[in-house]
């Protein structure tokens, strides 16, 4: 725990969400202030948001992640995603960013423009226990949409996630704006309350809501949906930031690549024909073998590696929604060292006889 936060990695990051919240939070808190000569729309606050969190996803979320938002950082925390003091550190990371956010807009608007710098309140006689389920629901789809389009493991294409995550909370305030404003995000609804001063008898509504509704998405996403197949004691160490992944899927490509290439290049292995490069015939009198080049030996050993590169995890403590490999994966894994074994049989031990087919 103490080698996670000691690290430059970990630093980083924390300030990268400090930094994403605060552009986050100044740029959406801004499109909703009431200047005399042109009232905001709901279409122009909905856009405006979805255009910082896309925007500083893309440029921030390789750093930290892009959590941005203390539903999400806490979400993911449930989701056994990353380690519990690195989410503290998020939390403090977001919630101080969300108030110089908004502190630097409150100081820019003039006085009749600024308003109640869009704090978030019940709107259109809607009662608490309303304003909690529709927070619940927004923030649901959005966590949803955070945990798929930034998952590793699909091996379907996702687009863009910062585009599909920036669509999510366009989507989320299109609705949401009738209702309470629509936070879906604890910190954009503290940081204004704490510079104006206005914290109102609902304010629980902007934390309850949107941290229910992100962890209820985590717990059917990770556990129900798409479960990581973890032990208890991986399960610890991921919290507790110890957690030490197995190599890197590119870094062992690059090892068994370079190991093979070497193997190419020795004389014992040139002199012997591939298998592959027998030509097929019906009869069952043997044929003379062609000299395959090096190029082609060496695709016909690389090929059964390369068909599938599996997830992998980025750093140690943390599982980037990310990250860890499935059961199915680390099986896929040893069949293609099987696969391999077998073809080096073949083609580097002398005793061994040459596989009919690969």
């Amino acid at each position: 725990m103490k080698k996670e936060v000691c690290s430059a990695a970990f630093l980083k990051a924390v300030f990268a969400e400090f930094l994403a919240t605060l552009i986050f939070v100044f740029f959406g808190l801004g499109s909703a202030l009431k200047w005399p000569s042109a009232m905001p729309s709901v279409l122009q606050i909905s856009l405006a948001f979805g255009l910082a969190i896309g925007t500083m996803a893309q440029a921030l979320g390789p750093v930290s992640g892009g959590h941005m938002n203390p539903a999400i950082t806490l979400a993911l925390l449930v989701g056994n995603q990353i380690s519990l003091l690195r989410a503290v550190f998020y939390l403090v990371a977001q919630l101080v960013g969300a108030i110089a956010g908004a502190a630097i807009l409150y100081g820019l608007a003039p006085y009749n423009a600024r308003g109640n710098l869009a704090v978030n309140a019940l709107n259109n006689n809607t009662t608490a226990g309303q304003a909690v389920v529709a927070e619940m629901i927004l923030t649901f789809q959005l966590a949803l949409c955070v945990f798929s389009s930034t998952d590793s493991r699909r091996t379907s294409p996702v687009g863009s996630p910062a585009l599909s995550i920036g669509l999510s909370v366009t989507l989320g305030h299109l609705v949401g704006i009738y209702f309470t404003g629509c936070s879906m995000n604890p910190a954009r609804s503290f940081g204004p309350a704490v510079i104006m001063s206005r914290f109102s008898s609902a304010h629980w509504v902007f934390w309850v809501g949107p941290i229910v509704g992100a962890a209820t998405a985590a717990i059917i996403y990770f556990y129900l949906l798409f479960p990581h197949s973890l032990s208890l004691s991986d399960r610890v160490a991921i919290l507790k930031g110890t957690y030490e992944p197995d190599e890197d899927w590119e870094e062992s490509q690059e090892e068994r690549k370079k190991t093979m290439e070497a193997w190419l290049t020795s004389p014992d292995f040139s002199s012997r024909p591939c298998s592959t490069c027998v030509p097929k015939s019906p009869s069952s009198t043997p044929t003379q073998p062609r000299q395959p080049t090096g190029e082609h030996r060496a695709t016909q050993l690389l090929q059964p590696s390369l068909s599938h590169q599996p997830w992998a995890p980025t750093s140690p403590g943390t599982v980037a929604p990310t990250t860890l490999w499935s059961g199915w994966g680390a099986a896929h894994f040893r069949r293609e060292q099987v696969s391999l074994w077998a073809h080096f049989r073949a083609h580097l031990i002398p005793s061994a006889p040459l596989s009919p087919a690969h």
